[in-house]
């Protein structure tokens, strides 16, 4: 559906691109209105900024956690609230479903001569997106922790509960791991990492047919239940935000945390000089025997809002353009995210993503029924996670939650 492979297969050509001195002040000028829906974390804020500062616009950005609440509706109005939503490989199917993006073609040619072709992200053979940093959630850990527990470094979820109650059983810390467990959309890419380690495949071969109440299934649920033990009792509440506060806080030793937020918490700002200096970054974990990490592997990128004129497309187009050149790069957006624009260079805050990209880690499905599996199992797992049904009873849920809505939206006959 998407050009998700030749990307992922490209960054690593766009990691070894030698750097020049980009951010040297160059200018941007376009002519009317830019408004950006997105999420909040440091690579994404630079974006918005950098594309805000562009001369002759009308500029403002709604950057939170709620975006994907947020987006659709902003932009199903004519004209559009948001000219642009910043979106990732998942929540870009729900734009294209609802037909509020425009292909970026016309505006790529007159506009984007400058733009790489694997930061051109296709759908049905037109360019809808222009993505520009890769993303995957990977082991972040606290090395004095585990040498203080006499631990190595774990490469699966099996040896981090084995960590977990050995750190718990020295008093280290009572609630040593940390997750991005809220109840929603946080808790189901949580399930969709740990069913893809354990081998699971989402749906009957070339059907929208859900299969996940399966031995994969049970599985995954089982080995998050487990996880959980050792969080902190409040885990249903806690997003990507409040999981990094409780690691800046000290209360966690290891957690499975976006490669994006892993800046923030190796930097001196917000916690401990103790917390921050010990925080490391390891590749993606393994589960079970299948060998596919347990992992997915994503784009950040940009899109056109379809109703608005074509001044303002061509203004929004222009502005984020120049956000994502190799004009954003300096010393600090550099380590914000493994960028896909030329001239980055690694960080050590990235080697969780790169780790991911080498270990052959897969993209998250970008079919179009994806959306609803994930707001299924977001609403359907919360049961099981609290104990009060079990691992097959919660994925029958999911299943007919999913099936009810994909039949709804015609998917399914």
């Amino acid at each position: 559906m998407t050009k998700m492979t030749k990307l992922m297969g490209a960054t690593a050509a766009v990691l070894t691109m030698g750097t020049a001195a980009y951010a040297d002040g160059h200018s941007c000028t376009a002519e009317g209105r830019l408004s950006i829906i997105g999420n909040e974390f440091p690579a994404i804020q630079s974006v918005a900024a950098l594309a805000q500062s562009c001369d002759g616009l009308e500029a403002e950005a709604n950057l939170t956690a709620d975006h994907q609440s947020l987006n659709v509706p902003g932009m199903t109005g004519d004209p559009a609230e948001y000219t642009s939503a910043i979106v990732a490989n998942s929540s870009i199917v729900a734009l294209l479903n609802e037909d509020v993006i425009q292909p970026l073609d016309d505006l790529v040619a007159e506009y984007g001569a400058d733009i790489p072709d694997h930061m051109k992200i296709s759908v049905d053979g037109q360019i809808m997106a222009i993505a520009f940093m890769a993303n995957a959630q990977h082991l972040v850990y606290r090395a004095d922790i585990l040498e203080a527990a006499g631990l190595e470094v774990p490469t699966s979820y099996e040896e981090v509960l084995a960590a977990a109650e050995t750190i718990r059983e020295q008093g280290l810390l009572e609630n040593p791991l940390g997750g991005a467990y809220a109840s929603g959309w946080n808790l189901a890419q949580e399930f969709n990492n740990m069913y893809i380690g354990h081998g699971g495949e989402f749906f009957e071969a070339g059907t929208a047919n859900v299969s996940i109440n399966n031995e994969a299934g049970v599985a995954t649920r089982e080995m998050m239940k487990a996880l959980s033990e050792y969080m902190n009792p409040d885990f249903l509440t806690h997003d990507s935000n409040a999981t990094s506060a409780e690691w800046e806080a000290g209360n966690v030793a290891l957690m499975n945390m976006w490669g994006s937020r892993t800046g923030v918490l190796m930097d001196d700002e917000g916690s401990a000089e103790e917390v921050y200096s010990n925080t490391m970054v390891s590749g993606p974990l393994m589960v079970g025997d299948s060998g596919v990490p347990a992992t997915t592997l994503w784009w950040d990128g940009w899109t056109v809002a379809k109703n608005i004129s074509d001044e303002d497309a061509a203004a929004t187009f222009q502005a984020l353009a120049h956000a994502v050149s190799p004009a954003l790069l300096n010393d600090e957006t550099m380590s914000q995210a493994v960028w896909l624009i030329e001239g980055f260079e690694p960080q050590t805050v990235n080697e969780g993503v790169l780790a991911s990209v080498a270990a052959g880690s897969k993209p998250y499905p970008m079919v179009p029924y994806q959306g609803l599996l994930h707001t299924a199992l977001g609403n359907e797992l919360s049961d099981f996670m609290q104990g009060n049904e079990s691992a097959e009873q919660a994925l029958a849920d999911v299943e007919a939650a999913y099936t009810a809505a994909a039949t709804e939206a015609g998917f399914i006959q």
